[in-house]
């Protein structure tokens, strides 16, 4: 791989990596909702950075790009016919809450299962917008699509998210974090 044969650029993409794995695995779980497939939807998406790391002049851009990637990497995956007859077992999330945890936790989990419940483009474009903090803009870049779409896309993916979630559900307006940040 031309990208990282100088041990410079192997060591900068390896501390990159190991800064960001985790934020781009959590990512990826809140597009896909499964573990596993989180794994490789990250996989896909730092092959995709190693790949033209000699590319990117601007290292604060790392971030966006590896993003970008991850998004195209779900909406290229779902899209497929193979993906879409495959049933994904639910799982309990892989690590466990503190003691004083238990019901933001609760909420979270109503959310990211709701969230799993709504059309894989409207996901993409909540996740994007709500999850990853992406303007209209931003997102319709990512997407490959117009900031119409994302504006109708988001109208609804909200509508499914709140018909998944209930009549009931309230959101914590004291929260200092996304209610469906991943624990």
């Amino acid at each position: 791989m031309r990208a990282l044969e100088d041990s410079e650029g192997l060591e900068e993409f390896t501390a990159y990596f190991t800064a960001r794995q985790e934020v781009v695995r959590r990512t990826a779980y809140l597009l896909c909702g499964d573990w596993h497939r989180a794994d490789d939807l990250a996989q896909t998406a730092f092959v995709r950075l190693a790949g033209a790391w000699h590319t990117i002049r601007d290292r604060g851009a790392l971030d966006a790009f590896t993003r970008t990637c991850l998004i195209r990497a779900y909406v290229a995956d779902t899209g497929r016919a193979w993906r879409r007859r495959e049933l994904t077992a639910e799982s309990p999330p892989e690590r466990p809450a503190g003691p004083d945890d238990g019901d933001l936790l609760a909420t979270r989990l109503a959310v990211v299962e709701a969230l799993r419940t709504v059309p894989r483009r409207q996901r993409a474009v909540l996740v994007c917008r709500f999850y990853e903090g992406m303007d209209v803009a931003e997102t319709a870049e990512v997407l490959r699509c117009s900031q119409g779409t994302v504006k109708s896309q988001t109208a609804k993916g909200l509508a499914a998210l709140r018909a998944a979630l209930g009549a009931g559900y309230q959101p914590d307006s004291t929260a200092t974090r996304p209610v469906w940040e991943v624990a």
